[in-house]
C-alpha cells in the first residue's frame, strides 16, 4: 500500500453522524417536492447547470448545459424539460438515463451564491412538437431531456463563496494553461498540430452551437 495514501475511512450513516452534526429543522424541511414561484423564477434566469447520472452498474457522470436565460422549460410545477443541443456526441448523459431514470441537477446564476438543486427521474423525448419549443436560429435540437421533479431546493451557498466564484480577481487568465489544441495534441498524440486543432475547435464551437 501507498504510504501517502490516506488511511481509515467512513462506510455507513451512522459512522458520518459521529463526524457530522445533524441538519437543522430549516435544512430538512426546505425541501420541496414541487416547484414553487421562487424555483421557477430561478430556472428562468439560469443561463447553465451541471446534470449528474449514472448508468445501470453505478457509474457516474456529470455534464454541463448552457444557453440562453431560461433555456429551461418549466411545463408544469412537477416538470422541467431540457433541450439537448450539439455536443461532442458521446452521450454519456442520455445513454445513462436510457439505462438509469435518476438524475441531478444543480442550476447556477451568474453572480448569485445561492444555488437551485433538483432531483428526479429522467426520460428522453424527440416530440416534434416539444423540440419545435426549442428553435434557435431556425434549428431544433435533437431530443429533450424531460424531468419528473421529486425533489427542489436552494442550496447551501458556501462553497461558491469559498470559491470566490464570480469575482473579477479570482478569474485565472486563459493563458496559465496550454490551448485546448495543445492539451488534445499531448493527451492523444494526433498529427495534426496543436495550433490546426485549436483553430478547428474554435471554428466548429463558432458553427455548430445550435
Amino acid at each position: 500500500m501507498d504510504d501517502t495514501a490516506p488511511r481509515g475511512g467512513i462506510d455507513s450513516e451512522a459512522g458520518l453522524r459521529k463526524v457530522y452534526k445533524s441538519p437543522s429543522e430549516l435544512v430538512r424541511k426546505k425541501v420541496l417536492s414541487r416547484l414553487d414561484q421562487h424555483c421557477r423564477q430561478f430556472i428562468s434566469l439560469s443561463p447553465f447547470l451541471c446534470i449528474s447520472t449514472a448508468a445501470a452498474d453505478g457509474s457516474a457522470d456529470v455534464s454541463p448545459r448552457g444557453d440562453a436565460p431560461g433555456f429551461v422549460a418549466v411545463p408544469d410545477d412537477g416538470t422541467i424539460v431540457i433541450p439537448d443541443r450539439p455536443g461532442n456526441n458521446r452521450l454519456d448523459t442520455l445513454e445513462n438515463i436510457t439505462e438509469n431514470p435518476n438524475i441531478g441537477l444543480i442550476f447556477f446564476i451568474p453572480g448569485f451564491d445561492d444555488i437551485l438543486r433538483i432531483n428526479g427521474r429522467a426520460r428522453i423525448v424527440d416530440d416534434e412538437a416539444v423540440l419545435s419549443e426549442f428553435e434557435v436560429a431556425g434549428k431544433v435540437p435533437k431530443t429533450a431531456i424531460v424531468v419528473a421533479i421529486d425533489e427542489a431546493f436552494l442550496h447551501c451557498p458556501k462553497a461558491l463563496l469559498r470559491s470566490n466564484l464570480w469575482s473579477e480577481e479570482a478569474k485565472i487568465p486563459r493563458s496559465a494553461m496550454p490551448t485546448a489544441g495543445q492539451i488534445y495534441k499531448d493527451q492523444v498524440a494526433l498529427a495534426e498540430s496543436a495550433e490546426d486543432l485549436e483553430a478547428r475547435f474554435i471554428e466548429g464551437r463558432k458553427n455548430s452551437l445550435y
